[in-house]
């Protein structure tokens, strides 16, 4: 054991750090469900609460990582070359359109550092994806955050703040997380058009595959719009931590400026470029994911509940109040179901679960149903 002496105590009490970091609270994201299995002593069986896919990786992109394991002796390709030709040619946009880096939340930051000086309002949606604001929060920027109405982000309240503060930038997720909702892809396209010239628009895509055709939008390189996708979804590489914004080159630029040309490992560019050729096991997973939501939705309303419409991998059951759905993710847990609820009201009325397989569905219905039973 490594004894730590009094003098390393003193030197650490008198060092000084940011001011920024010294004001801000203890923060965690999320916290994860090794995390719970800790904290509880039980162990997980059911994990259908972070929006992983249950549904494997492609068999091509395994067969590529474990070739790749071979070279981890040396560094990745920065430059992410055949990713990034690959993801233009799918996108039919330029390769300096494209920013690929360690997933969403590692481009989230770094769109943050790009824009946001201390003090600058930055817009989003209370209760959206909280790493935006964990990023924002951390670069110093002020967040101005608009309710959601009728568990939908709010558009017209989101421009209207993005004027009203003179704000840079602006976050949504089309469709969104937490609640699944979406917007068709002309509202958006009217949204990022109606914005002022010096704003720009993050659109995270991370749930895209899983929406309706109406969601989607042309892939037209905006100045005013940065578009975020990932292989965490879908593609089932979350672990792996991949993804990749599309935006003008001068946005693009900026991003090369910081980003961590060595932060996405050999192994995961290697089962991303397979995975993304694989198109066929993309469009087996979106179509078990599609059955698997309306099976929950039958479920709920066969319990007498409401489900919320989803266009993501995920459905949020409708428990009326926030204390009965933290009570129901409680009793879950107890009995090894790993599910989420949404953090502000009132959408943290629900629990948010994702689309297990069929055997996951099934212990999940069980569990929930003993649930309901106990609390009534």
């Amino acid at each position: 054991m490594k004894i730590v002496t009094p003098e390393i105590f003193i030197l650490m009490s008198s060092f000084s750090f940011t001011s920024i970091v010294q004001a801000l609270p203890a923060t965690v994201p999320f916290i994860g469900p090794e995390a719970l299995e800790r904290q509880t002593g039980r162990s997980i069986a059911v994990r259908i609460g972070a929006n992983e896919s249950a549904f494997g990786i492609s068999p091509q992109a395994e067969d590529a990582m474990r070739a790749s394991v071979a070279d981890l002796c040396m560094y990745n390709d920065p430059e992410n070359y055949e990713l990034k030709e690959t993801l233009a040619a799918c996108h039919r946009v330029a390769e300096n359109q494209i920013c690929i880096s360690a997933g969403v939340d590692d481009l989230l930051g770094l769109m943050v550092r790009i824009v946001v000086e201390i003090g600058y309002p930055v817009v989003t949606t209370l209760g959206s994806y909280p790493t935006f604001n964990y990023h924002v929060n951390g670069f110093g920027g002020r967040l101005e955050e608009v309710p959601y109405v009728k568990d939908r982000v709010d558009l017209q309240g989101l421009l209207d703040r993005v004027i009203s503060t003179d704000a840079r930038l602006v976050y949504l997720a089309n469709p969104d997380n937490p609640m699944g909702t979406w917007y068709r892809g002309d509202e958006i396209q009217s949204f990022v058009n109606a914005l002022p010239e010096n704003a720009l628009a993050i659109v995270d895509e991370a749930y895209s595959d899983f929406a309706p055709p109406e969601a989607s939008w042309p892939v037209e390189v905006n100045p005013r719009v940065v578009r975020m996708r990932t292989f965490s979804k879908a593609h089932g590489l979350a672990g792996a931590r991949i993804g990749y914004a599309i935006a003008h080159r001068e946005v693009i630029s900026n991003l090369e400026k910081v980003r961590n040309h060595f932060g996405v490992n050999r192994v995961a560019q290697a089962g991303a470029l397979a995975s993304l050729k694989d198109r066929t096991f993309i469009s087996e997973v979106v179509k078990k994911v599609i059955s698997g939501r309306e099976d929950y939705a039958r479920f709920a309303y066969d319990l007498g509940l409401q489900s919320v419409l989803s266009a993501t991998n995920f459905v949020c059951f409708d428990m009326k109040d926030s204390n009965r759905a933290r009570t129901v993710l409680e009793k879950l847990l107890l009995r090894g179901v790993f599910v989420r609820m949404p953090s502000q009201p009132p959408q943290s009325r629900c629990i948010r679960v994702t689309v297990g397989n069929e055997e996951q569905r099934e212990l999940f219905k069980k569990a929930f149903q003993d649930v309901l039973e106990e609390i009534t």
